[in-house]
């Protein structure tokens, strides 16, 4: 359960819980009295096929399950199944302290202040020893820079004010939380924290070309769509050609987790997870998958001056995101989310005119606050510059589009005003918490629930994005050796 407590104001979520409790193991057949790395088929593993193609070695760590077949002892042995267990590395969770403090956020103050003095003695002085019109300008030109320092544009006035509207909430409901982490054990004390050796740690690995492989793609030879299934079923460990994940969804469907090599670097699926490789001009082979989703999670790639400056990923303009076909996408009164940067900008633009646009019903706004292990802000909550939380807006899918309900007599769930979900977030850029379990009180058991933009696979959910499987790779995940 990713969902350790919850309370009126909102959630408090374990990530790095939810990860792991996908139980990702990989289910090799193996012949214990030999070490070859040749395929071995198998017999069925519970009622699903297996077929390792990857070298597998015994060690003492390992989990060696018998599947029953004959009595016989040597028919036993040659029936072993080797489990090999992954867990997301915890280090990548492990924020002990906040990114900023309150103390550097009054010394950046304080030292504008002191520029601003500097400023202004340097202009003094140029200006009793000097008597020339060039100085006079220099000075007031400067003055103008130190007055542009204190002022603000409309759209940091506006951010100021919304940040004002939900600051009490934000604080009230996030302090309830952490007490109650605080009290389970989830979360520990500051003093806890310092005593333990433990750092922060960045594992920054790359999507090893993924977006890039989503470019070349577009140079490739086009698949004939009518010869072409709409879903390339994964039921064993292999390598996939590069084309194939671009031009079908990618489905594991079977209960266990599966492997593939993909341009020679090896990614987790877990069980029942789908997936499409492709950029915004590339979504046909997710609509001639044919479903209708009941939850459309969507987190774009928003254009600002850090993305600008960093050249981190590629961003969307926002009539890009404009042309995502959400109404071909989304089953009746599907629930749409969007996660918005708190650019007030973004958000005016998701609530008036791309849900408009999409005949998407805005419900309300919730809010994903950041905090570390002892239940600080990542950032300080009245922080000038970042802030620690991010906003989501969540809609209903109204209008015309809206047909008949997959199940008539399923009354529709009404989604409460303003909620927190509360956690420590992941190290890694954009890693969003799951929203599975937050959901699942305001959907239908058997929803059909589809990500846009997703950088990982959750069970039950169909991810698209040019970046998919950055966080499914394996070098993100230990195993009991590799922990040792």
């Amino acid at each position: 359960m990713s969902v350790v407590h919850q309370l009126s104001s909102g959630w408090l979520l374990d990530h790095l819980a939810f990860i792991n409790n996908i139980d990702y193991q990989l289910c090799q057949h193996c012949e214990p009295t030999s070490n070859k790395t040749m395929p071995i088929s198998s017999p069925h593993c519970g009622s699903l096929n297996v077929t390792s193609t990857l070298p597998i070695e015994l060690s003492a760590t390992s989990k060696v399950y018998e599947l029953v077949t004959k009595p016989e002892t040597e028919e036993r042995e040659k029936n072993k199944v080797l489990m090999q267990k992954y867990t997301f590395r915890a280090e990548l969770f492990n924020v002990t302290k906040p990114y900023v403090t309150t103390a550097d956020c009054t010394a950046f103050r304080q030292g504008n202040k002191v520029e601003t003095q500097k400023n202004s003695s340097i202009n003094s002085f140029n200006c009793e020893n000097q008597e020339c019109v060039k100085d006079q300008d220099s000075v007031s030109t400067v003055r103008k820079k130190n007055k542009r320092s204190i002022t603000f544009n409309q759209g940091e006035l506006d951010a100021m004010e919304y940040h004002t509207k939900i600051r009490g909430l934000i604080l009230d409901g996030t302090t309830q939380l952490v007490q109650e982490g605080l009290k389970s054990g989830l979360l520990c004390s500051l003093s806890e924290e310092q005593e333990n050796d433990n750092r922060t740690t960045t594992m920054e690995l790359g999507s090893y070309g993924l977006a890039e492989l989503c470019d070349m793609a577009k140079q490739l030879p086009l698949l004939n769509e009518n010869e072409l299934e709409a879903v390339q079923l994964i039921d064993a460990d292999i390598s996939v050609p590069e084309q194939d994940v671009f031009s079908r969804i990618t489905q594991n469907s079977s209960n266990f987790t599966r492997m593939i090599i993909l341009m020679g670097q090896k990614y987790l699926l877990p069980p029942k997870s789908s997936f499409l490789l492709s950029d915004l001009s590339c979504m046909q082979p997710l609509l001639n998958y044919g479903e209708k989703y009941d939850v459309i999670v969507i987190d774009p790639p928003w254009q600002n001056k850090s993305v600008k400056r960093s050249k981190r990923y590629n961003y969307l303009s926002s009539w890009q995101i404009k042309q995502i076909p959400i109404p071909k996408l989304a089953a009746p009164n599907c629930l749409v989310i969007t996660w918005v940067t708190n650019r007030q900008k973004h958000l005016h633009f998701v609530k008036d005119e791309l849900y408009p646009y999409w005949s998407v019903e805005t419900l309300t706004e919730w809010h994903w606050v950041k905090i570390t292990r002892s239940g600080e802000f990542v950032f300080p909550l009245d922080s000038p510059h970042k802030k620690p939380y991010e906003g989501l807006v969540l809609g209903r899918v109204r209008g015309k589009m809206v047909s008949t309900l997959r199940n008539p007599e399923m009354k529709e769930l009404p989604i409460p005003e303003h909620k927190l979900i509360v956690s420590v977030p992941c190290t890694l850029h954009s890693h969003k918490p799951p929203l599975t379990e937050v959901l699942k009180d305001y959907i239908v058991p058997d929803a059909k629930c589809l990500e846009l933009f997703a950088r990982n696979l959750q069970p039950g959910w169909t991810s698209w994005g040019n970046e998919v499987l950055k966080f499914q790779h394996v070098d993100y995940f230990i195993t009991p050796e590799t922990r040792n």
